[in-house]
């Protein structure tokens, strides 16, 4: 018989949360707040999941900073745009909670913590043609941190994703990244790029990494640096490997440890935030299209993120929720080969609403609105793709439009193509057909599509797909491009292209729960002592993708509500106008 582990002392806290990611850390952050004792134990050796990651955009409707800036709407319009996007998905008392907390989370974390916002009010849903879709108000963003205020702990925290920053240096969606993409346009687009990449090259000498923080690694930095404030025990290299029952009750987990296993005593709860399973094969496998072996797929979240939190979740009889549009939050993502020979992810966001690109299979054809929603890119190259070839497809540009915009990572002029053709990353050709070669793509086929969007793209037009013809596409495009800022002809070679997949930021089917985020069993009964938030959550928006930023709003919100219930907290919300409730 296999020898007993030996445990070490036990440990005991109020609320145990498994992972540190904005759901995680949120949870975190709200308990330790209302006075409990908090540990996070987190499977990597830094913390901030798949959120450190990510762009760090959170859809909170009616949130404080829109009402400030004059930008008041009753809550039944982002109510009724979701219940036209989700359907039968729509579950009236989840994005009800959704819907009341979300903005009081927002004044929480303003006013108590380290968590403070910058608005993304000219940010517009996806789906502008939607009944209640918004134009802008519904979106924040983690404010700009300097990484001297994290102290100590910013060592323990995942840095940038390498291929979504300029030499380690994060780049905020907005006036930063419009001043990036205007470097050669405008003097003051130039200085503010020069005084930014100047400052952090004197971080990367004097500090080792970048210390101006944007995006996702300032969410969770702020997230981080207000959990140790609140006295959260913080552990990393700490996975998570069995759930402790007493009485019908989730009670702790065992943990292990670089010392050996420990059993981490919670008296009230545990919360599953460990962020879903986009690295877990055999699940990727058994739910995802397309994917016979499950490898088929550029997930973009950290290789941990591999499912624990589910499997955790059903070892004490939980039900997984995969009945989705889609379970996977599909993302279109490009393979990059780095000089050291490993191979990175990069997800196509910014460039394809720019004018002057198109998307294309196989077969030379267009097959999407490329300027829609990444969600809504990846979901028409799989319904599109023949089957029994792999899905992919081909965005193709000329010369003119790379050195303006630039095409997955090979970024804009001034910086230099060559290492990226070269490293068979981006495809060329001075010719339409010369292109379509390089990239195993019918060359009639291309030349003919091309010529077709040529001709109404001289006058701004996209009679097949309707580029241009939302809120969200325009803004999306270049303000200074007319009388359509995402339509214009691709003419002059050389001409480039590179290949894109279906990858995704992150999975939608999860543990079932209740509106207090309480996971559910397979009778529909709320398993005492057990929460989930973040991607161990199954989505309240059903695997549909109606905004940006549709999975940190929520899981936030949902930490949020996690902690307070555990908390003993009513749920109860002061009716829509009064002063937000903490």
């Amino acid at each position: 018989m296999p020898a007993e582990p030996q445990f070490l002392p036990d440990v005991d806290c109020d609320v145990l949360v498994v992972g540190s990611g904005a759901a995680g850390l949120s949870a975190a952050v709200t308990a330790a707040y209302h006075g409990l004792k908090v540990i996070v134990v987190e499977k990597d050796p830094v913390f901030g999941g798949a959120t450190a990651w990510s762009g760090g955009w959170a859809w909170v409707p009616c949130n404080p900073l829109a009402r400030r800036a004059g930008i008041v709407e009753d809550v039944e319009l982002p109510r009724t745009y979701l219940k036209h996007e989700l359907g039968e998905h729509f579950q009236p008392a989840m994005i009800d909670a959704f819907l009341e907390a979300g903005p009081r989370m927002v004044a929480f974390f303003e006013q108590h913590t380290s968590l403070q916002f910058a608005d993304g009010n000219a940010i517009a849903d996806i789906h502008g043609d939607t009944p209640g879709a918004g134009t802008g108000g519904r979106s924040v963003i983690a404010a700009p941190y300097d990484a001297r205020k994290v102290g100590e702990l910013l060592k323990r925290l995942r840095t940038t994703m390498r291929e979504t920053s300029f030499m380690g240096m994060p780049i905020m969606a907005g006036a930063d990244l419009t001043a990036f993409l205007n470097l050669t346009r405008s003097l003051s687009a130039a200085w503010h790029v020069t005084r930014r990449f100047t400052r952090h090259l004197l971080d990367l000498v004097l500090q080792g990494r970048a210390m101006q923080l944007v995006n996702g690694v300032a969410l969770v930095a702020r997230l981080a640096k207000s959990a140790e404030d609140l006295g959260v025990l913080l552990w990393e290299s700490a996975p998570v490997t069995d759930l402790l029952r007493e009485s019908n009750q989730v009670r702790g987990a065992v943990v292990s440890t670089a010392k050996g296993p420990i059993r981490i005593k919670a008296r009230k709860a545990v919360v599953l935030a460990a962020g879903g399973f986009a690295n877990d094969i055999e699940r990727r496998k058994a739910l995802f299209p397309r994917t016979p072996t499950g490898h088929e797929h550029l997930a973009l979240p950290p290789l941990g993120v591999s499912g624990d939190g589910l499997r955790l979740g059903e070892s004490v009889g939980a039900h997984v929720d995969s009945n989705m549009q889609s379970p996977v939050a599909w993302a279109p993502v490009s393979r990059v080969p780095h000089s050291d020979g490993s191979t990175g992810h990069f997800p196509h966001i910014i460039e394809r609403g720019k004018p002057g690109i198109i998307g294309v299979l196989s077969n030379g054809q267009r097959f999407v609105n490329e300027a829609n929603g990444y969600y809504d890119y990846v979901t028409a190259m799989v319904a599109a793709a023949p089957e029994g070839e792999e899905v992919a497809s081909w965005l193709i540009c000329s010369h003119a439009f790379q050195r303006r915009y630039g095409l997955g990572i090979s970024r804009p002029f001034p910086v230099p193509l060559s290492s990226f053709i070269r490293s068979g990353y981006l495809k060329t050709g001075n010719t339409l057909e010369e292109l379509a070669t390089a990239c195993g793509i019918d060359p009639s086929g291309l030349r003919t599509t091309v010529s077709d969007y040529n001709r109404h793209a001289r006058n701004g037009e996209d009679p097949q797909f309707g580029r241009g013809s939302t809120p969200y596409n325009r803004k999306q495009g270049d303000a200074l491009q007319q009388p359509n800022p995402c339509v214009a002809p691709i003419e002059q070679g050389p001409f480039y292209a590179v290949k894109v997949e279906p990858g995704c930021f992150g999975t939608f089917a999860g543990l079932k729960v209740n509106e207090h985020a309480q996971v559910l069993d397979d009778s529909g009964r709320a398993i005492a002592g057990l929460y989930a938030a973040g991607g161990d959550m199954a989505s309240i928006m059903g695997g549909h993708y109606p905004a940006g930023g549709i999975n940190i709003g929520p899981a936030l919100t949902f930490g949020y509500i996690a902690a307070r219930h555990i908390a003993g907290i009513s749920p109860d919300f002061a009716p829509a106008g009064d002063a937000f409730d903490q």
